[in-house]
């Protein structure tokens, strides 16, 4: 099964009066969104910023947030390490938020980012200390058109079971790929239009798979993807069950 969810399905968002403006492939239930929680994965954003704005101190318990530079720069606060912190093009920062914590961004103009909540078993984390850490781009392995944000050769430790997260760089080619059965496949285009078994896609849209043995893609131009692969069964009750 190949689900494609057009950036008009998918949930809006916005802070500071369209200052930083979101759409969101899994959104709250209450936002509107084709897709909401699904696996372990409970949330996923993509935030840019029109001009430099700053995401006021917030909460969160439980739940692995997962942020991605995608382009340009942050800067992130919270009350574990009680400071700012630049986070430029290609970091990706973690914060476990266990029992509770609380952070701020500044995403400067034109900069983009992911947000992603992963479902550590947060009946488990709630009662666990919170923990930050920081990734700077060149941590990450890049193995020809692949790189790696979580997974094997990664540095990037999560209680999340089963989630691994990568990023495709293709151009003019086709590319076949095994999948497992047993995953969910989350695909977001990042750049360029191509074709997944027959179906056309494109920039924005997001990509949901299961069941399906096997992908054909093809791309006529500069095509980025980004991917997460995710248990269909996860052997703890997830927070939307």
């Amino acid at each position: 099964m190949i689900e494609i969810v057009k950036k008009k399905e998918q949930a809006i968002g916005e802070f500071n009066n369209g200052e930083i403006v979101e759409n969101k492939p899994i959104g709250f239930p209450m936002e509107g969104g084709k897709l909401t929680a699904y696996s372990n994965l409970f949330y996923w954003a993509h935030a840019k910023a029109t001009i430099k704005s700053t995401i006021s101190l917030h909460p969160h318990k439980g739940f692995e947030i997962i942020s991605v530079v995608l382009k340009g720069s942050i800067e992130h606060y919270d009350t574990l390490i009680d400071k700012w912190i630049d986070l430029e093009e290609g970091s990706l920062q973690v914060i476990q938020s266990g029992s509770g914590v609380s952070h701020a961004e500044t995403i400067h103009k034109g900069a983009a980012i992911f947000q992603i909540w992963l479902d550590p078993n947060i009946k488990k984390t709630l009662s666990q200390k919170a923990k930050y850490k920081d990734y700077s781009s060149n941590n990450f392995p890049i193995n020809g058109n692949k790189k790696t944000w979580i997974g094997e050769n990664s540095p990037v430790q999560i209680e999340a079971e089963g989630v691994e997260m990568f990023q495709l760089y293709l151009e003019n080619e086709t590319v076949n790929m095994s999948l497992d059965t047993t995953k969910y496949y989350s695909i977001y285009v990042l750049l360029g239009n191509l074709t997944i078994n027959t179906n056309t896609v494109e920039k924005s849209d997001f990509i949901k798979i299961y069941y399906e043995e096997k992908l054909e893609i093809n791309t006529e131009d500069e095509v980025r993807l980004f991917c997460i692969s995710s248990p269909k069964e996860v052997s703890y009750p997830t927070y939307k069950a």
